[in-house]
């Protein structure tokens, strides 16, 4: 226990280090960086690589090797994926519906391998965690059971990384949305403490300049966020529970298409508060 105090310690500091270096850097102003965001101001992309790589410092000291592996596989894939995405953008699709539909014309855009290479990362992470994962540990499995098994926690994984970019619409949501995933999250020294760390450390990191909207996660940092929570939803789970987030998440990927969560949000009480928390006092 003393031990993984201490890594989760270590990882959160990490992290928070990494990401306010990156933030800070020389790279905040450089022309390919930035971007408008929704109210017209100019904003910076750095956020997104400044997270991922605090993450990825942070995730390096998660203390079960399978675990690490899958965590560091799922979010730096996310991240590179995302960054291309953000940064090399080709096609006008958007949307999950908008790429795909374009992949079956045989238009390959950046968000199309996005869309098609983090699932695929996912289910590799996902089979990394195997059967040694603490909530399936100890059961007989079948190749079968196990190849489901990993489609499912993969779907865990992906369907985080997209949801967390669905709702970096706004300044702090996305980061909101990973503090309060954590907050209700069920903990364990040996599962969750230190990739738990590594998010807050990072998130901390980049709060301020998300909230003031000077910065912005994008891809790059939303889908490595998205990611990094889900390979740990995926390991600190029964299969059952993995079902039915996955879904959860099936259910509000399709809901994007239709449904702005941004009116949603600003329509329903409590929602709208929290949303809004940490803006006006950075303005």
């Amino acid at each position: 226990m003393i031990r993984s105090l201490v890594s989760a310690g270590v990882a959160g500091v990490a992290s928070f280090a990494v990401t306010k270096t990156v933030m800070n850097s020389k790279l905040r102003r450089h022309e390919k960086v930035l971007r408008t965001n929704h109210a017209g101001n100019e904003v910076s992309l750095v956020e997104g690589p400044a997270l991922a790589a605090g993450l990825l410092a942070g995730s390096v000291l998660i203390e079960d090797p399978r675990q690490r592996a899958a965590t560091l596989l799922a979010t730096s894939v996310s991240a590179v994926l995302g960054g291309v995405d953000d940064f090399c953008e080709a096609g006008s699709s958007k949307g999950l519906r908008g790429h795909l539909g374009a992949l079956a014309r045989g238009e390959v855009t950046t968000g199309a391998i996005k869309v098609t290479g983090i699932p695929l990362a996912a289910i590799a992470a996902a089979a990394i965690l195997g059967t040694d994962t603490p909530a399936s540990a100890g059961r007989a499995r079948t190749v079968l059971g196990t190849a489901v098994d990993a489609v499912v926690a993969g779907g865990v994984i992906a369907g985080t990384a997209n949801l967390l970019n669905l709702l970096d619409l706004r300044p702090g949501r996305a980061l909101k949305t990973g503090f309060l995933t954590l907050g209700l999250m069920g903990h364990s020294h040996g599962i969750t403490w230190v990739p738990a760390a590594a998010v807050a450390g990072a998130g901390a990191g980049a709060w301020d300049d998300d909230l003031e909207g000077t910065a912005m996660l994008g891809d790059t940092g939303a889908n490595a966020l998205g990611a990094a929570l889900g390979t740990t939803l995926a390991a600190h789970s029964s299969p059952r529970q993995r079902a039915g987030l996955l879904a959860v998440l099936a259910v509000l990927t399709l809901l994007s298409e239709k449904v702005s969560f941004t009116s949603v949000i600003e329509a329903t009480p409590g929602l709208r508060e929290l949303d809004a928390f940490g803006r006006d006092t950075c303005e």
